[in-house]
């Protein structure tokens, strides 16, 4: 049984007037901050949906950045291929001119400055630096320059020529998800871009015999392979050629020790994984590597055989035939190395362009989902604004109509003053 008091009209008064005020600062909430829904209690199967709704738009925004990001990349390495291309162009007119017969030697030999001239150029290219700020063609070793001039004397040519590039840079392995498990590789690497001929590694041990004394790994272009106590030299040529490395493995029939040769054009990138400051020395014993990279260049093993030029290569060399007035040599081998080095550079540009494709097919597809799940958003979490405004309006006149008679019912009388 209720008790009635003489404070009772006071309490129940403003007991209503604070579920009134609540109403009124809901209402407005709703209103400043556009969804109708505030508190799970307001709407759950709505709530449900719009946290799933906004959880994917953030996930195909992120996806829209790495999209325009990946073309911006892309874009720059483009230009940068292209400058390189129209370099190596310039070079191999000097190389038919030169196999032509009728230049002197002094004629070769200015032609011979001109590509060294030339040589220097294509290493800025390859040194090139996005507006990013990190080297374009140096791999996930973005602040290093991937290749280095070596100067020294040539003969004919002088003392301050260029005598050997020397790569420093590392693989390609930056990529960028554009969709739900879907990436797109950033990066062609210098050891890629920049290289004329199929790698061959030859090893000079014999590995007849050859048995791998605990579990442990290699990588190859950074595909890691892994290898188990008593696994044989054949075992491992298996293993390289079931595994996604570009790497065609064999055994030598001369030496029976281990070969590797690329498929494509590119550097051969070979470590042994190191875990727990310990290596699993399979490249090493198998005389491949005499240990892992040093300043991210390869370190083959003395007693190895390795064939096939970078880019860089085949122009020195042509040069070398210019200042010796080889008309033979700069006619065949010459010529031939430099269409290498274009084709390579040539088949890097159209793969550039068809990630670049498939970047711009995602990024168009993302700007039609957005919109698509904004509206089915909007739907489940928006907020009517003339339903609301008619409902603040509403409760806005009831809540002065209750002050009004609140001031009848319940007059002000001296201990309210005094309080």
């Amino acid at each position: 049984m209720r008790r009635v008091s003489t404070d009772m009209p006071n309490n129940d008064m403003q007991y209503y007037l604070r579920r009134q005020e609540e109403g009124l600062s809901n209402i407005q909430a709703k209103i400043a901050s556009q969804s109708k829904i505030r508190e799970l209690r307001d709407d759950p199967i709505a709530a449900s949906h719009a946290v799933r709704y906004q959880s994917y738009l953030a996930r195909l925004e992120r996806f829209e950045k790495n999209t325009l990001y990946a073309k911006d990349h892309y874009n720059v390495t483009y230009t940068y291929l292209n400058e390189a291309n129209d370099v190596l162009q310039r070079i191999r007119d000097l190389s038919v001119q030169g196999a032509h017969g009728i230049y002197t030697p002094g004629d070769m030999k200015l032609m011979a400055m001109e590509v060294n001239e030339l040589i220097k150029e294509l290493v800025a290219v390859s040194n090139s630096t996005g507006p990013d700020g990190k080297q374009v063609f140096a791999g996930d070793k973005a602040f290093t320059e991937p290749f280095r001039i070596v100067e020294g004397a040539v003969p004919g040519g002088g003392e301050s020529m260029v005598a050997r590039v020397e790569y420093r840079g590392a693989g390609a392995s930056r990529r960028t998800e554009i969709t739900d498990g879907a990436y797109s590789e950033l990066d062609i690497g210098g050891g890629e871009a920049f290289w004329a001929e199929k790698m061959q590694i030859f090893s000079g041990v014999d590995a007849t015999d050859y048995r791998v004394t605990r579990d442990g790994a290699f990588f190859i272009d950074g595909v890691e392979i892994p290898v188990s106590s008593g696994d044989t030299v054949q075992a491992i040529v298996a293993k390289i050629n079931n595994s996604p490395a570009p790497v065609k493995a064999y055994v030598d029939p001369s030496s029976r020790g281990l070969a590797l040769e690329g498929t494509n054009a590119h550097l051969i990138r070979v470590e042994d994984r190191v875990e727990d400051g310990e290596s699993s020395l399979v490249m090493r014993n198998l005389g491949i590597i005499r240990g892992n990279m040093e300043n991210n260049a390869p370190n083959w093993s003395n007693s190895a055989r390795v064939a096939g030029g970078s880019v860089f290569d085949m122009a020195i060399r042509l040069r070398d035939a210019l200042y010796r007035g080889d008309q033979d040599f700069t006619g065949s081998q010459g010529i031939g190395g430099i269409d290498l080095a274009l084709g390579n550079i040539q088949a890097r540009i159209a793969e550039i362009g068809s990630r670049e494709e498939r970047v711009e097919t995602t990024w168009r597809r993302l700007n039609q989902e957005i919109p698509a799940v904004t509206a089915e958003l909007g739907r489940e979490a928006g907020l009517n604004f003339v339903d609301a405004a008619t409902e603040l309006g509403m409760m806005d006149f009831a809540h002065r109509a209750a002050l009004q008679v609140t001031a009848k019912i319940v007059p002000p009388t001296l201990l309210d003053f005094l309080r």
